[in-house]
This record gives structure tokens, C-alpha cells and sequence, in this order.
């Protein structure tokens, strides 16, 4: 495996599934930083909405139905040799319906032309979406985990 010296003595303890599951995750949260960036760059509500529908289509459905998850399940899980790790779809779920929260937001804001409202509701987006790219820190992952835990108290 051909992974570099920083990552190689990594890759031989952690089974190849696990740093392929992570690294594409983290790659699909990359895409949703660098659109959400050019929707705050551009102020073009055409990126917003795009990424929107990603995000809809994360929340009602689950993330393992996104068109990230889509090329991941063509094109990557058939080449891994090991058992493939999954987590509770249910965090990333409530994620991904925040993230809507704030595209409809986002959206709304440019509808009504309250740009403020769209630069706001796209910089959230983007602040989440970079903590979970940056340092693996699921934002709404974290606050769905919290609010189970306050309700079942």
C-alpha cells in the first residue's frame, strides 16, 4: 500500500476499510466545505440550492443515499478486501437536516433579498462543514448525541 511516510505506520495497524471509509468520508465533507465556500464566495443561490438538495436528500432519506455515498458504494466499498465499518446513520442523519435547516435559510434570505441572512446561514454551514473536514468534529453529530442524551434524563 503506497499511502506516504506520514500515513504508513498508520495503514499497517488500522484494517484498509476503515481508512478507506474514513478518508472518503472526510473527502465528501471536503466537497460539501469547498461548495458551501463557493456559495459564501460567489453569493450565488444556485450553489446553495444544489447543495441543498444534497442535504435533503441526506435528511429524509439518510446520508448512505447522497450522491457521495452513491459513488462511494460504485466505484470504492467493491475494491476493499476487509469487512467494511459502519456507524449509526441516525447523528449524521440530524447533520445533514441542519445542514438543510440552513440552506432553506440561506435560500430564503436570497428569495427575500436579505443578503445577510444568506451570508450568515451559509457561513454556519460552512463553519460546521469545516469542523468536520478539519479536525473530524460532526457538529450536529455532536448536538443529536447531546439532545439524546437530555431527553433521555
Amino acid at each position: 500500500m503506497n499511502c506516504g511516510p506520514l500515513i504508513a505506520p498508520i495503514a499497517k495497524t488500522i484494517p484498509w476499510a476503515t481508512i478507506t471509509h474514513t478518508l472518503f468520508v472526510a473527502s465528501a465533507v471536503a466537497r460539501t466545505t469547498v461548495v458551501l465556500a463557493t456559495a459564501l464566495a460567489t453569493n450565488n443561490v444556485w450553489v446553495i440550492v444544489a447543495q441543498g438538495i444534497v442535504f435533503a436528500i441526506g435528511a429524509i432519506k439518510g446520508p448512505q443515499f447522497t450522491p457521495y455515498a452513491f459513488i462511494y458504494k460504485s466505484f470504492v466499498k467493491p475494491r476493499l478486501k476487509s469487512a467494511f465499518v459502519s456507524e449509526d446513520v441516525r447523528p449524521p442523519q440530524f447533520a445533514q437536516t441542519v445542514g438543510l435547516l440552513f440552506a432553506l435559510a440561506a435560500i430564503g434570505g436570497s428569495l427575500f433579498g436579505v443578503n445577510a441572512v444568506f451570508t450568515v446561514a451559509v457561513a454556519f454551514a460552512l463553519g460546521a462543514a469545516f469542523l468536520n473536514a478539519a479536525f473530524n468534529f460532526c457538529l450536529g453529530c455532536e448536538i443529536y448525541l447531546l439532545l439524546l442524551r437530555a431527553r433521555s434524563k
